[in-house]
């Protein structure tokens, strides 16, 4: 109905199909079913929105560079997408949906920080995960961005990807105590505002607000009005999870509005 009319964009299967990558031993995300159909799933999703639009604009999720900046991990989820076939069909990538990884500074190459090269002093290479000293290149949104320019373009012909990145949550850089976390943080603010003027527009098109800052991670163990949570996962009741800590109000469910969140968010706020 409003293709060809007002700009369309597409994030396709935010936060999830990165785990066909990474995380096949564990069997929610390994088991036959599951993969069957993530596989099919989104080959039919992105197959039907190309025939039947001329203008819709598609991005993949690729999660963030504290999950698949690992070469190892890089290097299986090019071979997840190029599997798919559905490189031709998409603009590039949507990284740090729903994530917490500060954009930090572009350095001159992808790998800039790694030890080896004696960067570890330039502003670029600013690492409050330690994820450099893990031989991990993509420290932050903007050296991961690098990254996946590099292993997309060499890892499937004739496709050199554009990126994404959501900045609605990631405007503070050091305020995890283990970055593996990523529920409900602690000291969050919001990033930069939603806009085209990015550090390198030809490989970023754009920073934006993917997941509505305010909106929950996950729940805490126990609910805000009472009673137990039964979707609870225990990564919401991390050191760094809000309600994880005596005298914090509870988290609500994945997606409910957490207004105690939105108050820390817009408190921390880093928009410029």
């Amino acid at each position: 109905k409003y293709d060809g009319k007002v700009p369309i964009v597409l994030v396709i299967e935010p936060d999830s199909l990165p785990n066909l990558a990474t995380n096949r031993a564990d069997w929610r995300c390994g088991n036959p079913a599951t993969i069957a159909a993530y596989q099919k799933g989104i080959l039919y999703a992105v197959e039907e929105i190309a025939r039947h639009t001329q203008s819709v604009t598609m991005y993949l999720d690729a999660g963030h560079g504290g999950w698949l900046g690992w070469e190892n991990n890089m290097a299986a989820y090019v071979t997840t997408v190029r599997d798919l076939g559905i490189a031709p069909m998409l603009r590039g990538f949507a990284t740090n949906v729903a994530g917490y990884q500060a954009l930090g500074d572009m350095c001159p190459e992808y790998n800039w920080c790694l030890p080896m090269f004696g960067h570890a002093g330039d502003a670029c290479c600013y690492d409050p995960c330690g994820l450099s000293s893990q031989w991990n290149p993509s420290q932050n949104e903007h050296n991961y961005a690098l990254h996946l320019r590099k292993a997309f373009s060499e890892g499937i012909e004739g496709f050199v990807p554009h990126m994404i990145i959501d900045t609605g949550r990631n405007g503070v850089a050091n305020e995890r105590k283990d970055c593996a976390n990523w529920c409900n943080i602690r000291d969050a603010g919001v990033g930069k505002r939603p806009t085209t003027e990015t550090a390198d527009p030809d490989l970023i098109d754009a920073y934006f607000w993917l997941k509505t800052p305010g909106e929950s991670d996950g729940c805490t163990e126990e609910l805000p009005g009472g009673g137990s949570c039964a979707r609870f996962d225990r990564d919401c009741g991390s050191v760094d999870s809000l309600g994880s800590r005596p005298g914090e109000p509870r988290a609500p469910e994945a997606g409910a509005w957490f207004d105690f969140q939105i108050k820390m968010l817009a408190k921390n706020a880093k928009m410029d």
